[in-house]
């Protein structure tokens, strides 16, 4: 049977994986989106499982996510999941979250390169099946939500946490797992802050790696009502001292 270009794949907001409110977890949303891209890559011959027996890895570089309500516990929902374009070394993917009826909880979008795994090189995605993946591309889908921007924070920013990471913060290419960094941002309020605020949007870019071991300081600057933006850094010794590396941006707007 032949498939859509897009993708629609249902999960189920488990208990475990929801919040205090009865919500699904922004960090568990994120993680079905990927799965999603995952699985709609792997039915159409460019997924994970295949690319890494060629020495070749999907990576995230940028996620926004936009929501205008959240599953709640029990609610089966489904993410559709398509890729709006492709150029020699990004891809543009989109993805809409739709309940049952056909109501939408909101959007997502994401920036997405590939990696050689063994020199951690970028590399050309239209070598791979001979340009294969822009059969795929889906220009007609819309996506309401506003394009990815940059991030931008002063020096000011304030540090509010540094933390270690382990074991479980590593992902299947060796280093710190995107969905882990949302965890830990949205970390950086405390509970009553959620008993009266929902993330609207949420944007992360994904700037180096980040490997078990590392130390990660998280600085948080208020850019608006609601709208905080936060720097990620390693901390790195250094013939002087210590040093710090940007690894990741984001931005959170709450409402």
């Amino acid at each position: 049977m032949a498939l859509d270009k897009v993708g629609k794949y249902e999960f189920l907001a488990e208990p475990f994986h929801c919040d205090f409110n009865q919500r699904l977890f922004m960090g568990h949303l994120g993680n079905h989106m990927l799965n999603a891209a995952d699985y709609h890559s792997t039915d159409r011959g460019f997924g994970m499982g295949w690319l890494l027996s060629v020495n070749r890895a999907w990576v995230l570089s940028r996620l926004a996510i936009e929501m205008d309500d959240m599953p709640t516990m029990y609610t089966r929902f489904s993410v559709e999941t398509w890729v709006e374009s492709a150029m020699r070394y990004f891809t543009n993917r989109n993805f809409r979250v739709v309940g049952e009826g056909g109501h939408v909880y909101g959007y997502g979008r994401s920036i997405w390169a590939m990696i050689d795994t063994e020199t951690r090189q970028p590399c050309n995605i239209l070598d791979i099946r001979d340009g294969e993946l822009m059969n795929w591309v889906e220009k007609d889908k819309a996506n309401p939500m506003a394009k990815l921007t940059r991030v931008k924070m002063d020096d000011q920013a304030e540090l509010v946490r540094t933390i270690d990471t382990y074991y479980n913060d590593v992902d299947i290419n060796g280093h710190i797992n995107s969905v882990k960094y949302i965890e830990h941002v949205f970390d950086l309020w405390p509970l009553d802050w959620y008993r009266t605020h929902r993330i609207h949007r949420f944007d992360i870019a994904y700037v180096a790696e980040c490997h078990q071991g590392d130390r990660l300081s998280f600085y948080r600057e208020q850019t608006g009502d609601n709208e905080y933006c936060i720097r990620i850094c390693k901390n790195e010794a250094a013939d002087d001292g210590q040093q710090q590396t940007e690894v990741v941006r984001s931005k959170v707007i709450f409402a």
